[in-house]
C-alpha cells in the first residue's frame, strides 16, 4: 500500500461526562471514534497502519440491552486481508487501571522514552517509534475496563455493577465480541495480554470466552498474580530479594555468580528447603543457613532475626517490605516494590510519605509523570480524540469497591473464604481452558526485580495448578527478564520479550492444523 493511497485523518470530539465514581453513569450509547493514519517500520519493515481511538457498546448478553461504553485505542495494519492477521487484546491491572501503562509502554507502534530504573526528569518528554513494536506480528487493542480511561456503565447500571472479578471479565468478554463483530474479526487468531491483575483477569475472561464459543491461540501472562492466598509468602518472595541486592552489589557470596541467572539458580532451591525449614524451626534455625541468608540478602544475621523470625516478607506499619527500606538505608536510599533496581530518598520527610499512596512507589514515581503527560498530548494530537472529560489513568475506587468473589469453572467459590477475605485463585481457570483448548498456547514473563508478583510464586503457581496433562502442559512457556513489574520499561528487556513473543506468535499461527481446529471449535460452539 503506497502513502498516496492513505485516507484522511477523522478527528472526534467528545462531550460525555464519563465519571469514574462508584455510582455513576451516562446515557449515551453512540460507538463514534477518532481515526487516523501511519506509518512505522519495524524489524525493516514499514508498515502502514490506522489507529482508532473511540468507544463501542457493551450488552447484556440476555437482553442485548446496552450496559456500558469501554474506551479502547487499536491498531491495525493496512491490509487486504485484516481477517487473517491476529488480533490481541491488551489491559493493565489494578483492579482499576486503565490500558495507559502497558499501551506507551510496550509494543504499541510508539512507545514513551524513560530513564528507567533512573527517574525520567520532567517535561519535555519523548514520545518515539517503538522499533519493538509486536504490530508487525498481529493488531493491537487496547482496552480500558470500565471505570477507566473514558469508559463508563450505561444506565441504569452503574459503575459499581463491573467492578468484581466475574462481572469485570463478563464486560471485557463481551467488548471483545462486539470487537470481533464490528471489525470482521471472527476468524482472525485471537490472543490476550494481560498485566499484574490482568493476569487474573485473563485466565476468568479466557474461560469466558471459551464458553462463548470464541477460542483463543494464545495467551500472554505478564507479572502474573493467580493465587491471592499465597500473596506474601516469604519463600517464594526471597529469591526477588536476592536479586535486589545482587543488582545494588550488596550480597557477600563468594565467589561472586557470574551472572543474575546462574544467581537464581542457586538462591531458588535455597529458598524452598534450606530457608522454608529455617522458617519452621526459628528460634531454633541452622545458624548456618542463617549466615547464608545474610549473604545472599546483604541484610545482617541480628536484622533478619528481628523480621518475624527470619520472615522476608515482614513489613511495617504502612505495608511496605522491610527490605525494601534496610537494604540500602546507609545511603538515604528505598528500593522500588516493583521494580526493586529503582531508588527513592528515604530521608527527611521522603521518609514520613507512604510509598503506597498515590503512586509514591520509587518505581512508580520515576514514570508516572511522564506518562500522564505524553498520554494526555498523544491522545489529542497524535490519536486525534479530544474530551471534555477527564481520562482515568489509575482508579482507587474500583480498587477499593472491587468485588473479589470468583466462581471458578466447577462451580466454587475461589474468591473470598469464609471470613471475606480475598483468597482468589485464578490459575484453576486457566488449567481448564488449557485442558478443554488444548491447542492453547501460554506464555507466562516475569521479571527477576518484581516484589509485588514475585517471578519464583508464579512459577509455583504454574507447576501447581489443576493441569495432569504432560502434553498439554507442553503449551506452557516461562521466562524471566532483568526487570521489573513492568518487565518493558526495561529497555533491553522489552527488546528481548519482543523477541519471544514474534517466537511465540510464530509457533502459535504457523501451526496451521492447530489454527483450524481452534476455528472449527469456535464454529461449533457458535452455531450450536
Amino acid at each position: 500500500m503506497s502513502s498516496t493511497a492513505v485516507s484522511e485523518d477523522q478527528p472526534y470530539f467528545d462531550n460525555t461526562a464519563y465519571g469514574n465514581g462508584p455510582n455513576d453513569s451516562i446515557t449515551d450509547t453512540t460507538e463514534n471514534a477518532a481515526i487516523t493514519h501511519h506509518t512505522t517500520t519495524i524489524g525493516g519493515k514499514e508498515i502502514f497502519y490506522t489507529a482508532t481511538a473511540g468507544h463501542l457498546v457493551v450488552v447484556d448478553p440476555s437482553s442485548s440491552k446496552p450496559t456500558a461504553k469501554i474506551f479502547y485505542v487499536a491498531f491495525t495494519e493496512d491490509t487486504p486481508n485484516p481477517g487473517e492477521r491476529p488480533v490481541t487484546f491488551f489491559y493493565n491491572g489494578g483492579p482499576g487501571s486503565s490500558s495507559v501503562y502497558v499501551m506507551l509502554g510496550s509494543f504499541a507502534p510508539m512507545r514513551l522514552k524513560t530513564s528507567m530504573p533512573s527517574f525520567t526528569p520532567p517535561a519535555p518528554y519523548t514520545l518515539e517509534p517503538n522499533p519493538d513494536s509486536l504490530l508487525d506480528k498481529s493488531d493491537l487493542v487496547f482496552i480500558n475496563p470500565v471505570g477507566t480511561g473514558y469508559s463508563a456503565a450505561i444506565a441504569p447500571k452503574i459503575n459499581k455493577d463491573f467492578w468484581g472479578v466475574d462481572q469485570d471479565a463478563g464486560s471485557l468478554r463481551q467488548f471483545i465480541k462486539r470487537y470481533l463483530t464490528r471489525y470482521d474479526r471472527w476468524n482472525s487468531p485471537k490472543f490476550l495480554f494481560g498485566e499484574s491483575y490482568g493476569t487474573a483477569r485473563s485466565c476468568v475472561l479466557a474461560y469466558l470466552l471459551h464458553e462463548d464459543g470464541v477460542d483463543l491461540n494464545g495467551v500472554t501472562l505478564l507479572s502474573s498474580i493467580l493465587d491471592y492466598s499465597k500473596s506474601g509468602d516469604p519463600v517464594s518472595l526471597l529469591p526477588t530479594l536476592c536479586a535486589d541486592a545482587w543488582f545494588h552489589k550488596k550480597i557477600t557470596v563468594t565467589p561472586p555468580p557470574a551472572d543474575l541467572p546462574s544467581f537464581m539458580n542457586v538462591v531458588v532451591p535455597f529458598a524452598h528447603n534450606d530457608y522454608a525449614k529455617a522458617l519452621t524451626a526459628f528460634p531454633d534455625a541452622d545458624p548456618a543457613t542463617v549466615r547464608k541468608l545474610s549473604q545472599y540478602t546483604g541484610i545482617s544475621p541480628a536484622v533478619l532475626t528481628s523480621w518475624e523470625g527470619l520472615n522476608v516478607s515482614d513489613t511495617d506499619s504502612r505495608g511496605t517490605l522491610h527490605f525494601l527500606t534496610a537494604l540500602m538505608r546507609a545511603e538515604g536510599k528505598a528500593l522500588g516494590a516493583y521494580d526493586g533496581r529503582v531508588l527513592g530518598v528515604d530521608t527527611g520527610i521522603a521518609r514520613m510519605i507512604n510509598p503506597l499512596s498515590g503512586g509514591n512507589d520509587p518505581t512508580m514515581t520515576a514514570v508516572n509523570g511522564a506518562y500522564t503527560a505524553v498520554w494526555n498530548s498523544y491522545l489529542e494530537d497524535g490519536l486525534k480524540f479530544t474530551a471534555t472529560a477527564a481520562f482515568t489513568d489509575l482508579n482507587d475506587q474500583a480498587f477499593a469497591n472491587w468485588d473479589f468473589g470468583h466462581i471458578d469453572p466447577t462451580g466454587a467459590q475461589k474468591g473470598k473464604d469464609v471470613n471475606g477475605n480475598v483468597v482468589l485463585y485464578t490459575a484453576g481457570d486457566l488449567a481448564a481452558l488449557m485442558a478443554l483448548n488444548v491447542d492453547l498456547k501460554v506464555l507466562s514473563a516475569n521479571g527477576y526485580f518484581d516484589s509485588v508478583t514475585p517471578f519464583s510464586q508464579t512459577v509455583t503457581d504454574l507447576q501447581n495448578m489443576p493441569l495432569a496433562d504432560p502434553a498439554v502442559r507442553e503449551n506452557l512457556t516461562i521466562k524471566y527478564y532483568p526487570s521489573g513489574h513492568m518487565v518493558y520499561l526495561d529497555g533491553f528487556s522489552r527488546t528481548a520479550l519482543k523477541a519471544d513473543l514474534a517466537a511465540f506468535y510464530h509457533r502459535t499461527v504457523s501451526d496451521r492444523p492447530a489454527v483450524a481446529r481452534v476455528i472449527a471449535l469456535q464454529a461449533r460452539y457458535r452455531t450450536s
